[in-house]
């Protein structure tokens, strides 16, 4: 059905989408060993920086020095754009402070609705029948997902309101880096976005942290995060999505929804409901539904 190219591309997508998939519960489990949201942002963000750094030397020192570096302005706009990526880790970190990591992921998806309304206003670009049907399949399936079927239900606020935050906010920086500094390297827009995102990051620990930083955080937890959610998402993403095509690429990446949900159920024994995995289910099938007419590109 697919040529080779694109079912490398799938395969690389997949493993970027299943390393997103599992950022959120070893962000979990930091917390269950005391680290604020400042000291895991921040250490994730340090390594993070510190390890694209390497990969931009080394792709620098393999290509004898010719590549094309990123102008003063496109710097500046890819660490605005990144400053949209710093919001989404510390509200999406907040989020999970609160309630279950299965639902927390559930409202980062709502990214599928936003990115649609986001589209309209900025591109002046009226959403088509298929997009608005997508829109409301993923409405009732948070609706089920989330459990807001239930008349005891018992979410904190402060979670589902972090949750949008960060939805509002990964939207936006899908939206930006798919439009900012195309003509460079990926690790050099990867860096940059970063170095945009650590100024969030770095001004919300300074304001935040009431204890003294616990550096063990680093060794710990920061590495894990940092490659999972950092480094090795963004090189397999960019790597896999030109052999998939948008469509396809969306569809498979879609992956980071079950996988997070399944690692929250398997580690940290949330309980996940047959009504929640239909919840679930009908977001994927938004997507898919969404993406489905787009062809796979060549590679």
């Amino acid at each position: 059905m697919f040529g080779n190219k694109v079912v490398k591309g799938v395969v690389l997508v997949a493993l970027g989408a299943t390393s997103y998939g599992m950022l959120a519960t070893f962000v979990k489990l930091a917390y269950e060993e005391k680290f604020t949201t400042a000291e895991v942002t921040s250490s994730q963000f340090i390594i993070g920086i510190i390890g694209i750094l390497i990969i931009n030397f080394i792709q620098k020192a393999k290509s004898n020095s010719n590549v094309t570096k990123a102008s003063p302005k496109t710097i500046f706009h890819l660490m605005l754009a990144g400053t949209s990526l710093g919001m989404t880790s510390v509200f999406y970190y907040l989020c999970v402070r609160y309630i279950d990591v299965s639902i927390a992921i559930v409202l980062l998806m709502q990214t599928v609705w936003m990115g649609v309304l986001l589209e309209y206003f900025l591109d002046k670009k009226a959403p088509s029948f298929r997009k608005i049907i997508s829109v409301l399949i993923v409405l009732f399936g948070t609706f089920l997902a989330t459990k807001l079927y239930e008349a005891n239900l018992d979410l904190d606020w402060r979670g589902i309101f972090w949750g949008i935050l960060a939805a509002a906010s990964f939207t936006t920086t899908m939206f930006t880096a798919n439009k900012i500094g195309l003509g460079i390297s990926s690790a050099q827009r990867s860096l940059y976005m970063l170095l945009g995102g650590a100024v969030i990051v770095f001004v919300f620990s300074i304001l935040t942290q009431t204890t003294p930083f616990n550096f063990d955080i680093f060794l710990k937890w920061g590495i894990v995060l940092a490659l999972f959610g950092t480094i090795i998402p963004p090189l397999l993403l960019n790597a896999g999505f030109p052999c998939t095509g948008i469509g396809l690429g969306s569809i498979v990446s879609s992956l980071e929804l079950p996988v997070s949900v399944l690692m929250a159920y398997l580690i940290l024994n949330e309980k996940v409901t047959s009504i929640q995995w239909l919840g679930i289910a009908c977001i994927l099938l938004a997507i898919i539904i969404m993406n489905i007419q787009c062809k796979p590109s060549k590679c």
